[in-house]
């Protein structure tokens, strides 16, 4: 073996070993990577060759190895990294369901397994298992008008609607959110809208779930989202929080306030344990007798998992009550409570269970903030500045506020790349307003709500109410303020992947190592910051129906149907890195558009591009039709266009979005972006169809509703 090789071996061994009791705190990661594979690799061979990958490289370390910790650790990452696989492709097949095969109207009767009312929205959401035979997926998904849910509409209730169905939608552009993916894992194979009249045949549980009764109570008491807000830190329940008041919260970072995670679990853990400590100090028999932190232990133990329950078992809340129950029980041992060790526990809980999580914004964001936050403060010299010592009230108020500060904006820098990746747009004054936010949702809020709701079991809890009220009111009142400053918010287009994986990678070896080799993790962030910040934003977006697209003229976007909804508005913005509405390409000096198409002309790589967009179904002349796409470069259409349209470049009709998904295209580099990769075999997307059959009551002539008879006049005419 070459020198310089056992040089460079016995210098790894020599850090690793330093690094022993780091190398645990890799489990997840390597599981997490294997859960990633399955989701990057496109079909059954290219997940099959790489868990034999994997089994090879672990088999290679050993085999070539001459002992040591490198080749242990290689083969445990390797092997763990093939179960993460092999996990998540078992996962995905347990769970595999029929989805609906296309839009159709049909009655839906079945039993009601869970009832969402979502306030703000004016709407009820049904999870519905329909009855058997009725050619329907085994679970769908419909909003209701709450003006339209009848009375005893409960979970377990019997029921009969009509409704308009569809497949769950994938992402409508590259980029967005799938919820195709998301509705795979939880078993619901449509989603659609409901009509009066609605029929409760049977009835429900007699008094309704205890969160959904806890969640009306605490709506009666307060109105509007600061009853919402309220509902969401005891059950978890958003529904009640208006849109606005919602993004108010998350372009001013205290989106993760809604979210029940460990801010809440610690507070239920400790007020409990207090409450506990301190009524059983009350019996001086038991106290000189019984251990009373053991008993509050346990008490707070059971609160975390009572609380997790009550809250809907969500991923962040399931990872908080983990890490909780780990805190205790390393209480109780006498041993350091909160370490990387516990964040590492938690994760490898949630993706053993749910290996799906791990690419929801939710897990990331709640483990990067948890670990970010764990890791800083295990620094020797962060430690050195703000553990306890004796001084007086001035200095330690400093300290904190100090350590709550810059623990803010270390917070602030490990979201920033999941947030831009995930929601396109990243905060800028979030940890400022953290320093105000979470005492005054920790230490007034929370403990406020719970007060009222224990002095509601005796009539007596309206004053307190009114103080949560208004501490609820000051909070919303900071969101909007900090929300409204100038560059609160900045919006930033997709994000490649490769670039959020290389942030992701260097921040996990900046965290979880401790010697000076940690550093090195500096390099991928800076590489993916650049790659991400220097990534032009796409000129050009179209939606997998082909109806919707935007197109950037002179630096901002433009859409093509000024009737485009506000979800479409707003998703088209976002993913093209632009805040605000997007203006209409009717009214652009650089577009000619008619009432049955529009053509524009962009500047981009030092040339002109002629985009070509219809926007009416229907019958064009041939010969106008012809013409008018031989001019242009880019064709989009949402109909099947005729063999002759023949674009210089690309044509983007209704059988090539078919294959493709929704599309962006980036003009200087030539690059095109799909929702849809060839060959993807993913279950969501080939997954068993049901055909329901049409419903004829009411439904017949509903999709010729509106249409209008115009005919085609060619843009070119226009010009």
């Amino acid at each position: 073996m070459p020198r310089a090789w056992l040089g460079l071996h016995d210098g790894i061994e020599t850090w690793l070993e330093a690094e022993r009791d780091q190398l645990v705190l890799w489990l997840p990661v390597a599981l997490g990577g294997g859960i990633a594979a399955w989701f990057l690799l496109p079909d059954p061979r290219g997940w099959m060759a790489a868990m034999l990958g994997c089994v090879a490289l672990a088999s290679a370390a050993l085999a070539a190895g001459r002992g040591g910790r490198l080749p242990h650790a290689l083969a445990v990452g390797a092997i763990v990294a093939a179960i993460g696989l092999g996990l998540t492709w078992w996962r995905a097949e347990r769970v595999a369901a029929p989805i609906l095969a296309r839009p159709v109207v049909a009655m839906v009767a079945g039993r009601v397994e869970a009832v969402e009312p979502l306030a703000a929205r004016d709407l009820v959401r049904l999870t519905i298992r329909p009855d058997t035979g009725a050619g329907l997926p085994p679970r769908i998904r419909v909003n209701l008008a709450t003006a339209d849910a009848p009375k005893g509409l409960r979970d377990g209730a019997g029921i009969r609607l009509r409704a308009r169905l569809m497949p769950p939608p994938a992402a409508s552009v590259p980029g967005a959110y799938d919820f195709a993916r998301v509705a795979w894992f939880a078993g619901i194979g449509a989603t659609g809208r409901g009509f009066a009249p609605v029929a409760v045949t049977a009835p429900g549980e007699a008094t309704g779930g205890l969160r959904a009764r806890l969640t009306a109570h605490i709506t009666g008491r307060l109105a509007g989202s600061r009853g919402g807000i309220a509902a969401a830190l005891a059950t978890g329940d958003e529904g009640a929080i208006s849109e606005d008041d919602s993004e108010a919260m998350r372009r001013a970072g205290l989106a993760h306030l809604l979210s029940v995670s460990g801010l809440h679990i610690t507070a239920a853990v400790a007020a409990t344990m207090l409450i506990v400590m301190r009524l059983l100090a009350l019996w001086p028999w038991l106290a000189i007798r019984v251990r009373l932190p053991l008993v509050a232990a346990g008490a707070g133990a059971l609160a975390a998992i009572g609380y997790t329950l009550l809250t809907g078992s969500q991923v962040p809340t399931i990872r908080s009550c983990v890490a909780a129950l780990l805190v205790l029980a390393a209480l109780v041992l006498g041993r350091e409570a909160v370490t990387l060790r516990l964040v590492a526990a938690g994760a490898l809980a949630v993706l053993l269970v749910r290996p799906e999580a791990l690419t929801g914004a939710s897990f990331q964001l709640s483990f990067a903030a948890i670990a970010a936050i764990v890791a800083l403060h295990e620094h020797p010299r962060v430690h050195g500045w703000f553990e306890r010592r004796d001084e007086g009230r001035g200095a330690k108020l400093l300290r904190g506020l100090g350590s709550l500060l810059l623990t803010g904006l270390v917070v602030e820098a490990a979201l920033m790349p999941i947030a831009v990746y995930h929601f396109h747009k990243a905060g800028v004054y979030g940890a400022a307003a953290n320093i105000v936010a979470i005492p005054l949702t920790t230490f007034v809020v929370m403990p406020l709500e719970a007060l009222a709701l224990l002095f509601d079991a005796a009539g007596l809890g309206a004053p307190v109410w009114w103080l949560t009220d208004v501490a609820l009111r000051a909070l919303l009142a900071l969101a909007h303020a900090v929300a409204a400053a100038p560059g609160s918010s900045v919006a930033l287009p997709s994000m490649p992947a490769g670039a959020f994986a290389a942030m992701v990678g260097g921040g996990l070896w900046l965290a979880l190592w401790r010697t000076r080799w940690r550093r090195l993790g500096l390099l991928p962030l800076a590489v993916g910051a650049i790659w991400a910040w220097t990534t032009p934003p796409p000129d050009l977006i179209v939606t997998g129906d082909g109806r919707h697209l935007a197109l950037r003229i002179d630096g901002r976007l433009a859409i093509l149907r000024e009737r485009a909804g506000d979800y479409t508005r707003s998703m088209l913005a976002e993913n093209g890195g632009v805040e605000g509405e997007p203006a209409l390409l009717d009214d652009q000096v650089a577009a000619s558009c008619s009432r049955d198409a529009c053509i524009a002309r962009l500047s981009a790589g030092g040339r002109v591009w002629r985009v070509l967009a219809t926007r009416s179904t229907y019958r064009l002349p041939w010969a106008e039709l012809i013409a008018a796409c031989r001019a242009a470069d880019i064709v989009v259409s949402e109909r099947r266009l005729p063999r002759g349209c023949t674009p210089r470049w690309l044509t983007l009709d209704a059988a090539a979005l078919r294959r493709s998904g929704g599309v962006a295209v980036t003009l200087a580099t030539g690059t095109v972006r799909t929702v849809r990769r060839a060959g993807d075999r993913h279950p969501w997307l080939v997954a068993p169809i049901v055909v329901p059959p049409r419903d004829t009551g009411g439904g017949r002539g509903a999709g010729r509703a509106g249409i209008d008879r115009h005919r085609w006049s060619s843009p070119s005419s226009n010009q």
